[in-house]
């Protein structure tokens, strides 16, 4: 396997631009770390695997949740290296839809571009969301103040103000703060991991956290209880894209772009296993831990075997986490509008396309990234259902996106040009399966996760997804057809020089 052939020259990130038919506008400020450092936050171990870790008790327990997680992870892994050659060949803020386009065409771009697109406004919905949650649950331990819907929707709305004021910042504020969610990350798992294996005094078995399956799902099968207990990691291991949708920031991208992606995956993969054996282990009431007061697991764990004390340090941990997590999401979905809009593929892209001349940042992509996640909440207010069929598109979005491109750059066998990131003689039987994967896992998102099915249980994924095709359908047929352009003469998908704001 060729993992990376020498790398381009720094000074000729742009020229790599330029040959793509686009204009060097956004500021090259960061290195491989800083592109490895937003995928590994927006993947973020400890806000996916702490906001499902309740949803893996009830289906299929420690079996599932260690054992789908090292399999989810491992097929994870193919995908992102799989992707991570073909950012290679084609790194730019554009990512998914802008790979599809060129080996695929327009309307394989169009369609792609639509559902990562939702899947990143989705991503930040739940992410900031989910913060939100376990904020509410550390004010009741701490002020005893019972958090409601309406209390989180404004908290929810907080952070999402909070996370476009950073963004406005800048790309050097942006990765200052991903470097920083490397460290506490890997900090925060080895905490959390050391302070339950030396507090409690008693632990679970190995056996126990290795083979102990819990069935709350209604269904009886445990072969499709295992296929649905899987979604913990599959939902956890979406985002790592965003280290192609900050390519044009980054120097030497060709290669950093790739590293940062598979880098992000594995070590993603080894920490969030750690976590996970860790947390298990210290469960010392398997159904008071489920059914807890608070409304999520992980705190009921830390109450205890730490105290109140102990649980709200662990929770303040957690949330700091998911907080980074949210801030490196919103940069790479304003990353991807500014992209999509210099396409002309959103409505009123002139404005979504502007840059600032300050900070040679997004401005008006980035209140957008903040701005729809908000309006996606608002159903909340009425139905968590109707709350849930919203955020799925996640991962029903994002995943097919991660799997088109690879698909495409299969289809067009050796007339495709790889980049110096390259898996060599390794392209095709890592493709393929990570190809299936994608298809696989989809449909695995679509199925019901329990039973009896009603309107407050339903899985709305599928249907978001369906959704989501019909509004790439129709958009096409409306107008992207006429406007669309990946590219245009010149160097930018505009007629005239970029607009820059501020």
């Amino acid at each position: 396997m060729s993992r990376s052939a020498a790398a381009p020259p720094p000074g000729q990130d742009d020229t790599v631009l330029a040959r793509l038919g686009i204009k060097a506008e956004l500021a090259r400020r960061m290195g491989v770390f800083g592109n490895f450092a937003i995928s590994f936050s927006v993947i973020c171990i400890l806000a996916g695997g702490m906001s499902l870790f309740g949803y893996g008790l009830d289906h299929g327990g420690p079996a599932v949740m260690l054992g789908s997680w090292v399999v989810i992870g491992f097929m994870t892994l193919l995908v992102g290296m799989s992707l991570a050659d073909v950012v290679s060949a084609y790194p730019t803020s554009g990512g998914p839809y802008f790979m599809a386009d060129k080996l695929g065409g327009p309307r394989w771009g169009w369609t792609t571009g639509w559902l990562n697109l939702l899947g990143l406004l989705g991503a930040i919905a739940g992410i900031d969301y989910g913060a939100a949650t376990f904020i509410g649950a550390f004010a009741q331990l701490q002020w005893d103040v019972t958090p409601t819907v309406t209390t989180t929707l404004v908290v929810f709305g907080c952070i999402l103000l909070l996370h476009g004021l950073l963004n406005l910042r800048g790309v050097r504020l942006v990765t200052v703060l991903n470097s920083i969610s490397v460290w506490w990350q890997l900090a925060g798992v080895a905490v959390i991991v050391g302070a339950l294996a030396l507090a409690p005094d008693q632990h679970r078995s190995a056996r126990f956290v290795l083979t102990h399956f819990n069935n709350d799902t209604g269904f009886t099968s445990p072969l499709y209880v295992c296929l649905i207990g899987a979604l913990l990691a599959g939902y956890t291991f979406c985002g790592y894209d965003a280290s192609a949708h900050v390519a044009e920031e980054t120097t030497e991208a060709q290669t950093s772009a790739p590293r940062g992606i598979v880098h992000a995956v594995t070590v993603s993969w080894i920490a969030g296993f750690v976590l996970l054996a860790g947390m298990l282990a210290a469960i010392q009431d398997y159904d008071a831990t489920r059914n807890t007061a608070t409304g999520v697991p992980p705190a009921q764990i830390f109450l205890d075997v730490l105290g109140t004390g102990g649980a709200k340090s662990l929770l303040l941990v957690v949330i700091v986490a998911m907080l980074f997590c949210g801030n490196a999401e919103v940069a790479a979905a304003s990353r991807m509008i500014y992209a999509f809009s210099r396409s002309r593929a959103l409505p009123g892209w002139r404005t979504w396309r502007r840059v600032s001349g300050r900070t040679r940042t997004p401005v008006p992509a980035v209140w957008l990234a903040i701005c729809v996640p908000f309006v996606l909440a608002l159903p909340a207010l009425w139905s968590p259902a109707a709350y849930g069929a919203i955020t799925a598109i996640n991962a029903v979005g994002m995943i097919p996106a991660y799997g088109i491109p690879v698909f495409l750059a299969l289809r067009k066998g050796d007339r495709y040009r790889p980049g110096p990131w390259s898996l060599g003689r390794w392209r095709r039987p890592i493709g393929v399966v990570a190809v299936a994967y994608v298809v696989v896992i989809t449909v695995v998102f679509c199925l019901p996760q329990s039973a009896p099915i009603t309107a407050e249980s339903f899985n709305y994924a599928g249907v978001t997804l369906a959704l989501a095709l019909l509004l790439a359908w129709l958009t096409w047929i409306t107008r992207g057809r006429r406007a669309y352009r990946l590219t245009a003469a010149g160097g930018s998908a505009s007629d005239s020089p970029s607009p820059v704001v501020g």
